[in-house]
C-alpha cells in the first residue's frame, strides 16, 4: 500500500520506541486523577486574552469580561475536540491502510488515540462547568459542506495530515503555556493545561519524527497541498478558535470585530509564534527548502524566503 509504514528496526522506530515506553510511564485518568473544577468570574487574566482574542484591554469592563473569557474557552475548547477528532480519525485511517501492524508506529499511534480520547473527555467536562458556548454566526449548511470535504483531503494525505497534526498541537500548545504560568489564570484551567502539554510535547515529537519519511512517499498533489494551501487551513483553524459569536455574545459588533482582530498586533504575535516551528519542521523534514519558502507560508508565520522572522 501507498502508506506503508518502514520496518521496525530502523532508526525512526528505535525512537518511536522510546515514546512507547514513555506513554506507559504515567497514564492520567482525568476523570479519577483530575476532579477539580472551574471557579466562578473570568477564567482566564485579561491581558493574556485580551492580546490573543485581538482586543485592546478596556474594551470590556470587568464583567463583560468575565463572561467573554468563559465564552472564549469553550469556543477554544469546542475546536480543540473537534480538531482531535479529525485527528484521530486521520490516525483511524493510517492504521487502516498499514501492512505491519506490529510496526512501533502503529503501537504510538495508538497511544495518542488513547490520550485523545482521554483529553476530549476532560475537554467535555470543561465545556459542561464553562456553559452553553456562543452560537457561531458563520456557520451555515456551505461552510459545513466545504469543511467536511477539507476534513477528507486531510485525513487521506498522510504529509497535509501531519502538517496539520504539527499546527494543531503548536497553537494550543503555545495558549496553553502561557496561561499555565500566569498567575491570574483559574487554577483549574491551569491544571488542565498542563496535564494536556505533557502528553502533547511527544505527539509532537512523533509527528516530526513520521514527516521525513510521509513527505518521501508524498504525491505531487500531497505536496501542492502542504505547500499552498495547508497555511490557509492553519490561519483559518487558528482565527475561528475564538470565532465571531463569542464578541457578538458579549455586546460587539461579531463579524466586524471578528474581521479585524485578525490584524492585532496580539493576535497576530500569537499566530507568528506558533506556526513558526511548523514551519521549521518542514524544513528539517526536508519538505520546504530555505530560500524558497512559499508565499502562503512567508504569509502565515512572517518570515523571509529564507524562513527568518520578518
Amino acid at each position: 500500500m501507498a502508506d506503508t509504514l518502514t520496518a521496525p528496526t530502523d532508526a525512526v522506530g528505535r525512537r518511536v520506541q522510546k515514546l512507547n515506553t514513555a506513554s506507559l510511564a504515567r497514564i492520567i485518568d482525568p476523570d479519577k486523577d483530575m476532579p477539580g473544577r472551574l471557579g466562578d468570574g473570568a477564567v482566564l487574566p485579561r491581558d493574556l486574552l485580551m492580546a490573543t482574542a485581538g482586543l485592546d484591554e478596556d474594551a470590556l469592563d470587568d464583567e463583560r469580561f468575565a463572561t467573554f473569557s468563559r465564552l472564549a474557552l469553550a469556543a477554544i475548547t469546542q475546536a480543540g475536540l473537534q480538531f482531535e477528532a479529525w485527528l484521530m480519525a486521520g490516525f483511524g485511517l493510517y492504521v487502516a491502510r498499514c501492512d505491519d501492524y506490529t510496526d512501533p508506529r502503529i503501537t504510538y499511534l495508538l497511544h495518542e488515540v488513547g490520550e485523545e480520547t482521554r483529553h476530549s473527555r476532560l475537554f467535555v467536562r470543561l465545556l459542561e462547568q464553562l456553559g452553553p458556548p456562543a452560537p457561531n454566526p458563520m456557520d451555515n449548511r456551505f461552510v459545513e459542506t466545504v469543511g467536511r470535504r477539507v476534513v477528507n483531503q486531510v485525513i487521506q494525505r498522510p504529509p497535509l495530515l501531519f502538517t496539520m497534526v504539527l499546527a494543531g498541537e503548536e497553537i494550543p500548545d503555545l495558549l496553553q503555556k502561557r496561561a499555565a504560568e500566569h498567575p491570574g489564570t483559574d487554577p483549574f484551567v491551569r491544571e488542565v493545561n498542563r496535564y494536556h502539554r505533557q502528553e502533547e510535547a511527544r505527539h509532537l515529537a512523533f509527528a516530526r519524527m513520521l514527516l521525513p519519511e510521509v513527505w518521501d512517499r508524498a504525491s505531487a498533489a500531497d505536496k501542492a497541498m502542504v505547500w499552498h494551501v495547508a497555511p490557509g487551513l492553519i490561519r483559518e483553524m487558528y482565527e475561528n478558535m475564538i470565532h465571531a459569536g463569542v464578541f457578538a455574545a458579549v455586546g460587539l459588533p461579531g463579524v466586524a470585530t471578528w474581521k479585524s482582530a485578525r490584524n492585532h498586533p496580539g493576535r497576530v504575535e500569537v499566530r507568528t509564534a506558533a506556526t513558526r516551528p511548523v514551519l521549521d519542521a518542514l524544513i528539517d523534514a526536508g519538505a520546504i527548502e530555505r530560500g524558497k519558502v512559499p508565499r502562503a507560508w512567508r504569509g502565515l508565520c512572517a518570515v523571509d524566503p529564507d524562513g527568518a522572522p520578518v
